[in-house]
């Protein structure tokens, strides 16, 4: 049952600053709206090295809720008639090539909106903060792998975004940067919304930090190269990105009545496209850059992101009309987001969130002999191996990503859950993350792991 009375601002400020604390996070921004209504509130610091204080006003990383925004330009293209969803990327981009030509002509712009290309998609390659910066980044991809056959499975990709920011540039003859402001923030008429960092400086801007709690630990650097842009370097505050969110709830209407995208794009966005082989990290099923999630039987959907030292959450509950952002700077951003959003939406429309994901109570005997070996992907090696009679998860970052990192390799003890699915749980957290084994139709063999499908080496 909705309640009607108003959003309890002081209640919600408490619970924020209470769990912040808990979870070790220095700093959080959360908005709350239902309907017309709309709650801002801060906590904590925006850098653990100044003590600035973070503020409603203050500009935060959404990371890759970004995608969901570029994604709304694509789509306002495919409402313009420039594009359709199945318009070959080659056709728009002739300069865009894999290693395979075959795959290089098959893939749709409809494959990098869903995640499905099978492009290695963890490519953070620096290509300079020049307005060539995504050009220059396709113009790598001919030399990247493939994670899976196109289409075959669904393994979450940085890099096709980028191509669709890239794909925006080439149909609007602009800047990906300058696109996202004429035809997306000053509709939606955005005030504290940047692609750049020179732009986020003039407000209060928030630092990572990678790690949390009692002793923080800002991060080296404040923000990924300009080339992934497309797939995740928005900053914003959280009434901008409720305002975002509005207009997808209102299918496609700026609160001052704009059309800024069409009923039947705005549908399709939220609508199923594809399957994700592990349905518990985020959610079950994917569609125009949202994920969709089914809270007990209530279809949501939204999007995370998570930069150096910064994580965003975004959930909307459209049948509620309610929306809920929050944006953090480190420690255990994914606990206090599970705490909150639990709370809140169960509070504001009667849903709870799924039950979180963990080992059950009692221990279950799974045989992990067919999953033991090297799972291997252009930025990340998992290993997956037994160590004195015990289950284990070793991750080692390379590339780019890695120098990002103070210690590239991290080691899971893997806990049973069911044939094929694990439980690990990283130092400190509370919350329980899915490994997942499974093999495509045609016989080859992965791992689903931090959403990423990473296949098995063979020999």
């Amino acid at each position: 049952m909705t309640t009607t009375t108003g959003i309890d601002q002081a209640h919600w400020q408490n619970r924020l600053d209470e769990l912040a604390a808990k979870h070790g996070v220095p700093g959080a921004q959360l908005g709350i709206l239902r309907d017309d209504e709309l709650v801002t509130l801060a906590t904590g610091v925006l850098h653990a090295g100044t003590g600035q204080p973070a503020a409603t006003d203050s500009v935060w990383q959404i990371g890759s809720i970004s995608k969901v925004w570029t994604a709304t330009v694509v789509m306002q293209l495919v409402d313009e008639g420039a594009l359709t969803l199945a318009t070959p990327v080659a056709e728009i981009l002739p300069e865009f090539k894999l290693r395979d030509p075959e795959t290089t002509a098959a893939v749709t712009v409809w494959h990098l909106l869903t995640h499905t290309s099978g492009i290695d998609g963890d490519l953070f390659t620096d290509t300079g903060r020049g307005d060539d910066a995504l050009e220059k980044y396709v113009a790598l991809l001919a030399d990247s792998a493939q994670n899976h056959p196109i289409g075959a499975t669904w393994s979450y990709c940085n890099a096709g975004y980028s191509v669709l920011g890239r794909i925006i540039e080439a149909v609007t003859g602009k800047v990906w940067d300058q696109a996202m402001r004429e035809k997306l923030f000053t509709p939606l008429g955005l005030t504290h919304t940047t692609t750049l960092p020179e732009e986020a400086m003039v407000f209060g801007h928030a630092m990572g930090h990678v790690k949390g709690g009692d002793e923080p630990v800002v991060a080296p650097v404040w923000g990924l190269p300009r080339a992934v842009g497309p797939a995740g370097l928005i900053t914003a505050t959280v009434a901008d990105v409720l305002a975002f969110a509005r207009m997808h709830l209102l299918g496609g209407v700026a609160a001052d009545g704009t059309r800024v995208l069409s009923a039947e794009s705005a549908a399709a966005m939220s609508a199923y496209q594809t399957d994700c082989p592990e349905k518990r990290l985020l959610g079950d099923s994917w569609g125009l850059g949202w994920f969709r999630c089914d809270w007990h039987g209530h279809r949501a959907y939204g999007h995370d992101g998570n930069t150096i030292g910064q994580a965003a959450f975004l959930r909307v509950l459209p049948e509620a009309g309610v929306a809920v952002a929050l944006m953090t700077n480190g420690g255990n951003t994914h606990d206090l987001y599970v705490d909150l959003y639990d709370e809140i939406f169960a509070a504001l429309t009667g849903v709870r969130l799924p039950e979180p994901f963990e080992p059950p109570a009692e221990p279950v005997t799974t045989d992990l002999t067919p999953h033991l070996g090297v799972y291997e992907r252009e930025s990340v090696r998992v290993e997956v191996l037994e160590e004195d009679g015990k289950p284990i998860l070793r991750t080692t970052l390379t590339g780019p990503l890695a120098e990002l990192e103070g210690d590239p390799v991290t080691t899971y003890e893997m806990t049973p859950v069911e044939p094929a699915v694990y439980a690990v749980r990283p130092e400190g957290m509370e919350s329980w993350l899915p490994v997942t084994f499974y093999s495509l139709p045609t016989g080859e063999e992965y791992v689903h792991y931090g959403a990423r499908a990473t296949p098995k080496r063979l020999g």
